[in-house]
């Protein structure tokens, strides 16, 4: 979750909401590559979540990365809770429960985006490893319960704490106890915005299937390969799911500011204060209905901030971020923005991948999105197994991964970036399940063995 955005500038119209969406259009030469990646702190004695709180806390290894990288750090009411890169690179920011966030710069390459991803891990290793914390590549803590998690010191996690209850059995558990790896990806027009959004929701499904890698709850089998995509389907179902509506004529920005505004909000931000507004709509808001800014009107970062507290599979900001798939260990972290950059950047593999996607109906979507957290590649799409159109997936995006040939020093081109999620492919095993083949065998049942074999 990117820091909080700050522009005060109070809103008149419709269309300047619009308008602030459609900002993001580019240019393809300006096209850039986003990366966030979470990960879960754990005691490297004992195996237990960390505080925030203490010499050993997630409080002192902020201010130790504050130190290692000088980047600026985002306070809160005197604590530290995020730091982030003066010059436009990348920031830190804490999740509900401590996960650990790099909302990676925007660059050019895969290659360029590997060597960030060890940068950073290399940067918090110097500074965990003292301090006896490590971190877990999975999509869900496999071995805490809910109550065991500490809370970040963050206003508006307070706010979501109090309202996710109200709407959804696992939104405690989205905030508390899951992690996510995401892609950032540009658009050069507004047709262009709705194609790529349209094949990517419909593929998101196929994503998740391909990273699932949260079977585990508790210290037990869950029965899901992905409980972190199941827990999506009941956490707030006003602001998440496949959005079918982004498939009908007339998709475009306005369509998009429609829908959001009629989101229920979380919070408003004023200074370093988070006014709770849980239930009540960006719309009421933007027509001075809101009880508790009475007349007030909101602000461009009002804006901003309540589209970042959207959470369908596919999410339009002034980019589009891929949210469908589970946390990994940094061996898989480069191959989710090059899968969606191999499909998404290149004409001729988009072109292809829409042909695949285009005649299926938002039943058959949703089915496809409700049946993969629990079957992973075995669920279907009409008469076509999950496993079957990620092959075909995986064959475009390294088609047009080859056709950006865009080269490192070696003169590699991006394409090995996808060699894992093709090994997975070909076993036809998630890896949720090649993790439960080894709980059931070499691990003898215990979930343990994941904080080395699975750490970052």
């Amino acid at each position: 979750m990117a820091r909080d955005q700050i522009d005060m500038t109070p809103l008149q119209s419709r269309d300047e909401l619009v308008a602030w969406l459609e900002a993001g259009v580019k240019p393809k030469a300006d096209f850039r590559i986003g990366t966030e990646h979470e990960k879960t702190p754990f005691t490297l004695k004992g195996h237990d979540p960390v505080p925030y709180e203490g010499p050993r806390g997630i409080g002192a290894l902020l201010e130790g990365m504050k130190l290692l990288l000088g980047w600026e750090p985002i306070m809160e009411k005197g604590n530290i809770i995020g730091l982030y890169d003066v010059t436009g690179g990348g920031a830190i920011s804490l999740e509900p429960g401590g996960q650990f966030e790099l909302s990676g710069a925007p660059l050019e390459t895969i290659h360029q985006t590997a060597s960030e991803l060890m940068a950073h891990l290399a940067q918090v290793r110097e500074i965990a490893a003292p301090l006896g914390i490590g971190f877990l590549g999975l999509g869900m803590t496999p071995s805490w319960s809910r109550a065991q998690i500490p809370v970040m010191p963050k206003g508006r996690y307070r706010i979501m704490t109090q309202y996710m209850p109200k709407v959804g059995s696992y939104g405690l558990d989205m905030m508390y106890r899951t992690c996510t790896v995401q892609a950032n990806l540009d658009f050069s027009s507004e047709a262009d915005m709705v194609k790529k959004l349209r094949v990517s929701v419909a593929l998101q499904p196929v994503a998740t299937a391909l990273f699932a890698n949260s079977p585990f709850t508790e210290g037990a089998p869950n029965g899901f390969v992905s409980f972190r995509s199941e827990i999506w389907r009941d956490t707030d179902n006003a602001r998440a799911g496949m959005i079918p509506w982004a498939f009908e004529d007339g998709m475009g920005f306005e369509r998009w500011v429609d829908y959001a505004l009629d989101v229920p909000m979380y919070f408003v931000k004023r200074g370093e204060t988070y006014i709770d507004v849980a239930g009540s709509s960006f719309r009421d808001f933007f027509e001075g209905r809101n009880d508790h800014l009475k007349g007030e009107r909101p602000t461009l970062s009002d804006w901003a901030n309540h589209l970042s507290t959207i959470f369908p599979e596919v999410r339009l900001k002034r980019y589009l971020e891929m949210r469908g798939a589970d946390g990994v260990p940094l061996g898989l972290l480069p191959a989710l923005p090059a899968f969606w950059a191999g499909l998404l950047y290149d004409d001729v593999s988009l072109d292809a991948a829409w042909e695949i996607v285009r005649h299926w109906t938002a039943a058959e979507r949703q089915a496809m999105r409700d049946a993969v957290p629990r079957l992973g590649f075995k669920a279907m799409i009409g008469n076509r197994s999950v496993l079957e159109v990620a092959r075909e997936c995986l064959v475009l995006a390294r088609a047009g991964l080859q056709r950006r040939a865009r080269f490192d020093h070696f003169g590699r081109d991006e394409t090995h970036f996808l060699d894992p999620l093709d090994r997975l492919a070909d076993d036809g095993r998630t890896q949720a399940e090649v993790m439960l083949a080894r709980f059931n065998g070499e691990w003898a049942g215990s979930v343990a063995p994941v904080y080395t074999d699975y750490a970052m």
